[in-house]
């Protein structure tokens, strides 16, 4: 299954029936979602036991987790009639057609494809592939707003739209209150500021009252996920400092959640980013220069890895294209053959549409990584040296 292809939702459905996640009550499936990373924002795995994530990015597991979550709530509520169509249906109902990202979408006529697309838009923070390798933050860290409407939507169906604007406007009010209360910001901090800003729909100027605020978060996966949002928001280096806990402990009793529930989120954000500092970018403290290889390398390497085949037989009709990859392996190119192998490539592209990002404007910058890492992804014929590993 390829997240980044048309098709993958179908591909995902035939898999979720089988899905052991599916017996899971919801706390435990909460429980098992949030060591996925999706409720803080950093997906590191798929929560569906059935799906290979080994050659996913972050993006394509984040698509999978919203779906599979999607999947799980309907099946939960053992809603009648079609999934894929209600999913759309509550992307509609929650929709403001005149100036979401949503409504240039809607009239496709296939549901699945249209949610395909619907999904795409609503993960990014940056829909630009090549404006994406600049930034840290690519994806929607509020996406569990999305299961928790659509929860209220199979459940109760009226003012869907305004209780998550109420929702959200209540999460915003209490984690910034957090955020904003930390004299000393670390990096962190402003990592996470920029990341929840660009990740709400709507920016409120006023903050919510207290009371307001406790109206506005009712039920458990509601309550859950805001301690653990408050949790992450609070965390610097691995701990929670007093006045931090006070205001935790505060929140707790405000919303009538157990003293056990947010022991428990502490505990958890600490145990994920202590075991995935390395794969969380806002907590890796790279460069600019650094971010843009790192993440344009893992694009370049994995268009080649899936499209490898028909690479291997569009390059095996140009005997100079070949020569010069081979040539690649063995010294640096001139300035007159870097052109020629790019301009070759630029033509093999155009018959490939998974790569026509190349195409865009800004997509030649990326094109010296793709000559770099071609003669390590396709046959060994490209490249004289290599030794293969068993």
């Amino acid at each position: 299954m390829n997240p980044s292809a048309t098709g993958w939702i179908k591909k995902l459905l035939t898999f979720l029936p089988e899905s052991n996640v599916l017996q899971l009550d919801k706390a435990s499936f909460y429980k098992r979602l949030k060591a996925t990373g999706f409720i803080y924002g950093s997906n590191i795995n798929c929560i569906c036991d059935l799906v290979d994530d080994t050659d996913f990015n972050e993006e394509e597991r984040c698509k999978v987790n919203l779906v599979t979550a999607f999947y799980y709530i309907f099946n939960l509520e053992t809603v009648e009639g079609n999934f894929l169509n209600s999913v759309v249906d509550y992307y509609k109902a929650t929709d403001e057609h005149k100036r979401s990202f949503l409504s240039e979408l809607f009239g496709e006529p296939s549901s699945d494809k249209l949610l395909e697309q619907i999904i795409h838009k609503r993960i990014h923070i940056d829909d630009n592939i090549i404006t994406k390798n600049f930034n840290y933050f690519l994806i929607n860290a509020f996406l569990f707003i999305d299961i928790i409407g659509y929860h209220r939507f199979l459940t109760e169906r009226e003012n869907t739209k305004t209780y998550i604007s109420n929702f959200e406007s209540a999460l915003e009010t209490i984690v910034f209150t957090v955020l904003d209360s930390k004299t000393n910001k670390t990096e962190y901090d402003q990592n996470l500021i920029k990341l929840f800003e660009a990740s709400l729909r709507h920016k409120k100027e006023t903050q919510l009252s207290k009371d307001q605020v406790a109206a506005s978060i009712s039920g458990t996966l509601e309550k859950r996920y805001v301690v653990d949002i408050v949790c992450m928001a609070s965390w610097s280096d691995k701990q929670i400092d007093k006045n931090e806990y006070l205001y935790l402990n505060q929140l707790r009793q405000d919303l009538d959640i157990d003293s056990h529930i947010l022991i428990q989120s502490i505990d958890d954000i600490n145990a994920f980013y202590e075991k995935n500092r390395d794969k969380i970018a806002f907590l890796s403290a790279k460069n600019l220069a650094q971010s843009f290889y790192d993440n344009s390398s893992s694009i370049v390497t994995r268009l080649i890895k899936r499209n490898s085949k028909r690479l291997t037989k569009e390059l095996s009709q140009s005997k100079e294209a070949i020569y010069l990859l081979t040539q690649s392996t063995k010294r640096n190119l001139t300035e007159e053959e870097q052109k020629k192998i790019q301009n070759q490539l630029l033509d093999i592209f155009k018959s490939i549409p998974s790569l026509a990002i190349f195409m865009l404007p800004g997509g030649m910058l990326l094109l010296p990584l793709f000559v770099k890492f071609i003669p390590k992804l396709l046959p060994s014929a490209f490249d004289e040296n290599r030794i293969d590993e068993d």
